[in-house]
């Protein structure tokens, strides 16, 4: 981490945008579950819970990420 990284704040910053674009990701898959035209062809993924969990630390990060550029 030391090495890809010069500040802390963009490992988080980095690690909440991948958390984001998989909640991005995760709630258009659901969305796409929803609209389904085949009720039968159910799926396996938790898109809801993958949407949350990722949009959840993607705002932990973020706002990580935030605070410890302001304090810099």
């Amino acid at each position: 981490m030391e090495d890809w990284f010069a500040r802390i704040w963009q490992f988080h910053l980095a690690a909440g945008s991948l958390a984001l674009a998989l909640a991005i990701l995760a709630g258009w898959a659901d969305r796409r579950r929803l609209r389904r035209t085949n009720l039968d062809a159910v799926g396996f993924m938790p898109w809801t819970v993958i949407y949350l969990v990722s949009f959840l630390a993607a705002c932990v990060l973020i706002g990580l990420a935030a605070r410890e550029w302001f304090a810099a």
